[in-house]
C-alpha cells in the first residue's frame, strides 16, 4: 500500500531508479522476471511510494517504444487472472466464479489503452463463450490461447 508519497517528485525517475537498483535495465525486464505477478505486487517490491498504475505506465511507455503493446496487453491480462483466479480458470462458472472472471476482465479492460479496447472486449467475450479448460493459468503473455485471442498486431 502506498504511503501517500506515491505521486510526489518525479515518480517516473524513481521507478526507473528502483528497477535499476534491483539489477534491471528496464521496467519491462523487471516485470518479465516476475511473470504472472499482479501489478500491485510489483509496485510493493519497488517500495511503498510506488503504485501499480505507475508500474503499468512505465511498462506501457516501454512497450510503445518497442512496438509491443499487444504483448503488454496480454501480459496485463495474465497478471489480472493471477490476481483474481489464483487457482486458474474455474471448472464451473457459477455466480461467484463468473464475478471473479468478470472482475479480472473488467480490470484488464480498464488498464488497456483506448485503441485496444474493442479487441480486449472481443477477447473477453470469447473467453466467456468458449471457456478455457478448468485450471488454465497463463504464465505469461506468450500463452498459446492468449496469442490466439489477441495476436501480435499493433493497433
Amino acid at each position: 500500500m502506498s504511503n501517500g508519497r506515491t505521486w510526489e517528485g518525479n515518480w517516473r525517475v524513481r521507478l526507473r531508479e528502483r528497477v535499476r537498483k534491483r539489477g534491471f535495465d528496464s521496467v519491462t525486464a523487471f516485470a518479465e522476471a516476475r511473470p504472472a505477478i499482479p501489478l500491485y505486487v510489483l509496485a510493493e517490491e519497488l517500495g511503498d511510494d510506488v503504485a501499480g498504475v505507475q508500474v503499468l505506465s512505465g511498462l506501457l511507455a516501454e512497450a510503445e517504444k518497442r512496438k509491443q503493446v499487444t504483448r503488454l496487453v496480454r501480459d496485463v491480462l495474465v497478471r489480472q487472472l493471477s490476481q483474481s483466479l489464483p487457482d486458474g480458470w474455474p471448472a464451473v462458472l457459477d455466480d461467484g466464479n463468473r464475478f471473479k472472471v468478470a472482475e479480472a476482465l473488467g480490470l484488464w479492460s480498464a488498464f488497456t489503452p483506448e485503441e485496444y479496447e474493442e479487441r480486449v472486449r472481443q477477447a473477453g467475450d470469447a473467453l466467456f463463450a468458449t471457456p478455457p479448460p478448468p485450471g488454465w493459468r497463463p504464465l505469461g503473455p506468450d500463452d498459446e490461447l492468449l496469442r490466439t485471442l489477441l495476436p501480435d498486431e499493433e493497433v
